[in-house]
Formats: C-alpha cells, structure tokens, sequence
C-alpha cells in the first residue's frame, strides 16, 4: 500500500476473520504480527498483514514494517476509507530464503459510499533479517 493516508474506520475483533483473507481469527493471523509476537515469515505475509493494519487501523505497525530508507516520518489514515477485500494477483521470489520479493494486489475498499480498487506491485526486502516494505513499482 503505497498511499500513506489511508485507514478505515473499523477494527477487527480478536475473534473476528482476518482481513488479510487466510481464513484465521484477526488475532491467531496478522494480530500476532501487528503486536510484534511474530514477524512474516514470506513477502507476502507481509504484504497481507499490512492490508490488514491498513484494514483494522494500525499505522505504527505499517511504519515498523517500511524499510528505514523510504518509510516517512508518520502516517495518517483516512477514517472514512473501509477496506473490504485482498486478491493476491501474483507474487515474486519473497520465500523463506530469499531476500527480495514483489506481491502484486488488489486492494478492494469502500469510501463516501463508493467502492474502489488500489492495484500495485509493492517490493519487499529483507532488512535486519527481516522482510520490509520498500517500496511500489
């Protein structure tokens, strides 16, 4: 998700799906992550569990999870903004013994009562050991 303003205004319940779209409760899935009990452990984990802090509103783990070169300062999300769905169009390399992947999306959302779709090609390096986001192609 390169837009950097972006949230919507609901969050998901501990024992509520998901939004990244595995099929887990929030809290067994990207909740672990966006806690900091797990890190992701592919470039696309990672790029699903930012659609779900863009989705469940928590912009401190979308800034931990940007590489330390291209992350800004601070990130305001859109509270009107409601993300409503993920479709992983493609990904490559990101695998557990890789250090750089892309993950291609589509980011379903809906605002001011109409429904849109962000597509990207967002990269993904690894940084400390760790996969980050870098950047969009």
């Amino acid at each position: 998700m390169a837009k950097r303003d972006r949230r919507p205004a609901q969050r998901a319940g501990a024992a509520g799906a998901c939004p990244c779209g595995q099929g887990l409760p929030y809290a067994d899935c990207c909740g672990r992550l966006h806690r900091g009990e797990a890190d992701a452990p592919t470039a696309e984990a990672l790029m699903r569990s930012r659609y779900a802090a863009f989705a469940v509103g928590e912009p401190d783990y979308l800034l931990r999870s940007w590489h330390s070169r291209t992350r800004p300062p601070r990130l305001l999300l859109d509270l009107g903004q409601r993300w409503t769905g993920l479709e992983i169009v493609g990904a490559d390399q990101g695998g557990l013994f890789d250090s750089t992947g892309t993950v291609e999306f589509r980011a379903h959302y809906r605002e001011g009562g109409r429904q849109g779709t962000l597509t990207e090609r967002s990269r993904f390096v690894r940084e400390d050991g760790r996969w980050v986001y870098l950047d969009a192609e």
